[in-house]
């Protein structure tokens, strides 16, 4: 069995849109954050009613994986071939005779057919609900630097959020969706190559609204990259934040974080706990 892995690698996307600018969207959008469901249908605030309580700035972590696999191996089947002629009663191939058999007018040969099974998968993951994000290859195409340890993503006063999905959970789950040998009667050569395994980090401005004659809180984030504000719940930009800060897995490759090894794959990721913040 031959396993290879590429190097892994941890990027920051750059944004291309401030603080300030979404600060403007999150302002401009603010009637439309509570103009949802039934609520809406029976009490629409007035845009004077709904206030910007709080904000922040986060960079939320996804996974970049490619694998592949190649299996080689044998496996035994019998093929079966049709006489039409009533005439013959059995046929010799390569110095070995065949009986014709008189009802089907079939003969057998067993064979051992030579196989090759391969394929190769490229995921992104959101590394805080381990959800595969097929739309998030634009991500890809953004400006970026690579970083070589969390105080970095904390420079522009940016909160770091810690992803949830280890990389070997990343790393197997592509690997499950791969194809395997079909029915091998040998034990398979195999190859598995993860040849992309890197962690990203794209920039998101979160803000929460209160809607103030109605005590209703909600919270929306504004894409850093693509300029698109999303809803995200009823729920305060507290219970936002504390969701993703309580993960206790921070990824770092200083000399501070422990080793974590995948199985069979060499990756070596190095990961310290953070403890939540009260």
């Amino acid at each position: 069995m031959d396993r290879t892995t590429g190097k892994e690698q941890i990027f920051r996307l750059l944004p291309k849109y401030d603080m300030e600018h979404a600060l403007r969207t999150a302002w401009d959008k603010k009637a439309s954050i509570f103009s949802k469901g039934l609520v809406s249908l029976i009490s629409r605030p007035k845009p004077e009613e709904i206030k910007i309580t709080d904000q922040n700035y986060l960079y939320e972590p996804f996974w970049h994986i490619k694998c592949n696999v190649h299996y080689e191996y044998d496996r035994t089947r019998d093929y079966n071939f049709s006489i039409l002629d009533p005439e013959v009663k059995s046929v010799t191939i390569d110095g070995k005779d065949y009986s014709v058999a008189t009802t089907s007018r079939q003969f057998t040969i067993m064979g051992i057919e030579h196989c090759i099974t391969e394929g190769s998968k490229e995921v992104i993951f959101d590394a805080v609900s381990r959800q595969e994000k097929q739309d998030w290859e634009k991500y890809l195409l953004f400006e970026k630097e690579s970083v070589s340890d969390v105080p970095e993503l904390s420079t522009d006063g940016s909160t770091y959020v810690s992803p949830e999905m280890l990389p070997k959970a990343a790393v197997q789950q592509v690997f499950s969706s791969l194809p395997q040998p079909i029915r091998p009667d040998t034990t398979p050569e195999e190859k598995k190559d993860v040849s992309i395994v890197n962690l990203y980090f794209r920039p998101v401005y979160v803000f929460e609204y209160k809607w103030e004659r109605n005590g209703k809180t909600a919270v929306a984030e504004f894409d850093g990259l693509t300029g698109e504000m999303t809803f995200v719940g009823d729920i305060t930009l507290r219970q936002k934040i504390e969701k993703v800060m309580t993960r206790d897995l921070f990824f770092d490759i200083s000399t501070e974080a422990a080793n974590l090894v995948i199985p069979g794959s060499g990756i070596a990721v190095r990961v310290i706990k953070e403890v939540a913040k009260k």
